[in-house]
């Protein structure tokens, strides 16, 4: 992509509307625009951002065995009162009617539509366990959205369901999703800290959010330092086996929000050389809640003994609309954004410091050219604009690797990496550049880790 054909409105001030970091770099960085409060336009920048996000979410659900499927936006209230949640849910539910008077909704979730379509086609326990999952639009009337897509009203999530025979297949699925949680975060150059978390209006018994840290988070969190160094399980974790054991093992390090212990309880439960006090953001929220959808709605099936049975659900969701400004919140420095590699919407930049030079445009031109043939996602900035405004742009928006050419380096037959995260700089010879920013870029995808 040549940025001179490229949308991106990039912003010389900060908004004032945008009250932290994630929300005034995302505006600045030409990624989203308001439309109205809580609903925002993801701009080309930000869209890559968010369905590179959305690929790692996919891979993930998909190794994990969850199966996707793409259900609407608009749902009958019909569902809603069968599970007796219409009247329940409150305000943040947009309720609309449509040309016949008949009750509908704008989805904030989805348990009563899945509940119907697993209704209509399953029936023996011969088709169990079963995963399914979506990744749609979503649409809660926040009383005060804020924070840019981080507490938005209209909102991209992952939800996946579970359905299985007994409480047992229901908590092994609970702790597929939740060792799939752990991979999916940490892909994405993020810790998420599981906490144990109140059920709210999806019901159940166990639930557990997942927190990434971040100055500006929400919620204030309590955790074992040790949990923000753990490895996470290998890409070949065998999803059909027992997973418990991992369950088990980052579950009994200490990790609450303030809405689940006190500071009291955490310093009695942890010791004082591994207490770690700080700020979370919620990015992901998984529950078992066992037959609360499937005994309303009639969900069964037969059993082994020729029995119906209710089956046993769980759902599960990450917001990516959420991620996107969580990612921004734990890397970024006072030039801009700091991607990582695996989200960043281009790998590296080709910054031509002299259009207009035939040497430095044909220099240019060819080592994108082998940048994308090689694989690398690249940005060509053949801008005719000075030095300083183009490495702005590149730091601002957060391109991981800088490769600048310029015609005083070419007599040399050298090029320079900018490496964004650490501002090191180095000087090497035009025909090491590519081989170079390869074996730089691809180990930070995180795809075979």
């Amino acid at each position: 992509m040549r940025l001179s054909r490229y949308f991106l409105p990039v912003l010389k001030e900060t908004p004032k509307e945008a009250e932290i970091i994630s929300h005034q770099l995302m505006l600045r960085a030409g990624m989203i625009k308001q439309q109205a409060a809580g609903s925002y336009t993801w701009l080309p920048l930000g869209f890559k951002v968010l369905n590179k996000v959305v690929r790692i979410i996919e891979e993930e659900q998909n190794r994990s065995g969850a199966i996707q499927l793409l259900m609407p936006t608009v749902q009958s209230a019909d569902l809603w009162k069968e599970s007796g949640r219409y009247d329940a849910y409150g305000k943040e539910m947009l309720r609309i009617e449509d040309r016949h008077e008949r009750q509908m909704l704008f989805g904030p979730t989805n348990e009563e539509m899945i509940t119907d379509v697993f209704r209509t086609y399953v029936r023996s326990y011969k088709d169990l366990p079963l995963n399914l999952y979506h990744i749609q639009w979503k649409f809660r009337d926040e009383v005060r959205p804020r924070f840019g897509t981080m507490r938005s009203r209209e909102f991209l999530m992952k939800d996946a369901y579970s359905f299985d025979l007994d409480e047992a297949g229901a908590r092994a699925a609970f702790y597929r999703m939740f060792v799939a949680y752990l991979r999916t975060f940490s892909r994405m150059g993020l810790t998420g800290i599981p906490m144990r978390a109140d059920t709210g209006p999806i019901g159940g018994d166990l639930s557990y959010e997942f927190h990434v840290l971040a100055d500006t988070g929400e919620s204030q969190v309590y955790l074992h330092k040790d949990l923000a160094g753990k490895t996470i399980p290998p890409i070949d974790t065998d999803y059909r086996g027992d997973l418990k054991p991992i369950f088990d093992d980052w579950t009994s390090l200490f990790a609450a929000t303030d809405e689940m212990t006190d500071e009291a309880g955490f310093k009695a439960a942890v010791p004082e050389d591994k207490q770690l006090s700080a700020r979370g953001i919620e990015v992901g929220h998984i529950f078992c809640f066992g037959s609360k959808y499937s005994e309303p709605m009639k969900a069964t099936v037969t059993g082994p003994d020729g029995k119906d049975v209710l089956v046993q659900m769980g759902s599960y969701g990450i917001g990516p609309t959420r991620l996107v400004p969580a990612i921004i919140e734990a890397f970024h420095d006072e030039a801009g954004i700091v991607w990582p590699v695996s989200v960043a919407p281009f790998e590296a930049v080709v910054i031509n410091l002299k259009v207009g030079d035939a040497e430095s445009d044909a220099a240019s031109m060819k080592l994108y050219g082998e940048l994308q043939a090689a694989g690398i996602d690249a940005l060509y900035d053949d801008r005719d604009q000075g030095a300083g405004g183009k490495f702005a742009t590149a730091d601002l928006i957060g391109i991981p690797y800088q490769l600048i050419i310029g015609p005083r380096g070419l007599k040399e037959g050298q090029v320079e990496i900018k490496h964004r995260k650490s501002g090191e700089r180095e000087t090497l010879p035009i025909g090491d550049a590519v081989k170079k920013l390869v074996s730089l870029i691809v180990p930070q995808r995180l795809d075979t880790i």
